[in-house]
């Protein structure tokens, strides 16, 4: 029979983060389950009887799962390494909100169990992939699962830029910058933004400016094969930045071209329960729904 195979991926900066994962992993192995843990989180959670692999998507290959203890940044971490393989990802959170983790801290124990049957099911979501062209003719490519967003680097003048659709040019923005969002990040940064709350069933792109100064300065909501292409001004004010997820870098140059299409390859999370995406509004947001009658 085939061995078992799960990957940890923990916040080692907090203290009950690691508490956890020792539970976690002694609960894992004494099921016949072999545990991994990144090289650069080992030292911090000293866990006996683990495999140690470097951080890199190599190291998922073969596992059944990656467990994440700590809030979305850790996610979004561990989405960089289980997405080649497209090993699934399932998240506890011990964070603030955690809109991506499945499950909270003080359902561990039951959470455990449900893994250790393999109690659980898989839900793709959409991400976005990244293209840069400069002037010179360069390229560059990135990938997102929440958002790409392309912002002034420094508060000297206005990032200006034009935004197309499809080929087609729409508008040209002078201001902080746009996101370019997924479903899935339409809780992240682009909500912060002003951008609406997309159900993460809902296959589209949304196109949201950050403090640009025109009339026609509305999100946007585009089909999700539509490309969204973003070039920045040769006479722009400021340097430009992109940012994928808030994780992932590139320095924009004047006269650079951006495209952002449905990425090749979904990120896979792991799902335990069938709660509605309302009541995952209501619970991670804290909305008042009293007085509600049904």
């Amino acid at each position: 029979m085939t061995s078992r195979r799960m990957l940890l991926v923990v916040h080692t900066g907090r203290a009950d983060a690691r508490d956890t994962a020792a539970a976690a992993s002694a609960r894992l192995r004494e099921a016949g389950i072999e545990v991994l843990v990144l090289g650069d989180e080992a030292g911090d959670m000293r866990l006996p009887d683990v495999e140690v692999v470097p951080a890199e998507p190599e190291s998922v290959v073969g596992s059944e799962l990656v467990l994440v203890l700590g809030g979305d940044g850790s996610l979004l971490r561990a989405a960089e390494l289980a997405r080649p393989s497209g090993t699934p990802i399932l998240g506890v959170n011990l964070g603030r909100v955690g809109f991506l983790a499945e499950t909270e801290q003080a359902m561990l124990p039951a959470t455990i169990e449900r893994i250790i049957r393999g109690d659980y099911g898989v839900e793709d979501r959409l991400t976005v992939d990244v293209t840069v062209a400069t002037r010179d003719g360069q390229t560059a490519s990135a990938w997102a699962l929440n958002e790409v967003s392309l912002e002034r680097a420094d508060r000297k003048g206005l990032l200006e830029f034009v935004l197309a659709v499809d080929g087609h040019p729409l508008s040209r923005w002078g201001g902080d910058g746009v996101i370019v969002a997924t479903p899935t990040g339409s809780t992240a940064y682009a909500f912060s933004a002003g951008g609406p709350v997309l159900w993460p069933a809902i296959e589209a792109l949304l196109v949201v400016p950050i403090a640009v100064h025109a009339l026609f300065n509305r999100a946007l909501v585009v089909a999700p094969d539509s490309v969204v292409a973003v070039e920045v001004s040769e006479s722009t004010g400021a340097n430009g930045l992109l940012m994928c997820d808030g994780r992932r870098y590139l320095p924009l140059e004047r006269g650079a071209h951006v495209e952002i299409r449905r990425g090749t390859q979904p990120v896979r999370l792991a799902r335990l329960y069938d709660a509605p995406f309302t009541d995952r509004l209501v619970r991670k947001f804290a909305l008042p729904v009293a007085g509600w009658r049904g």
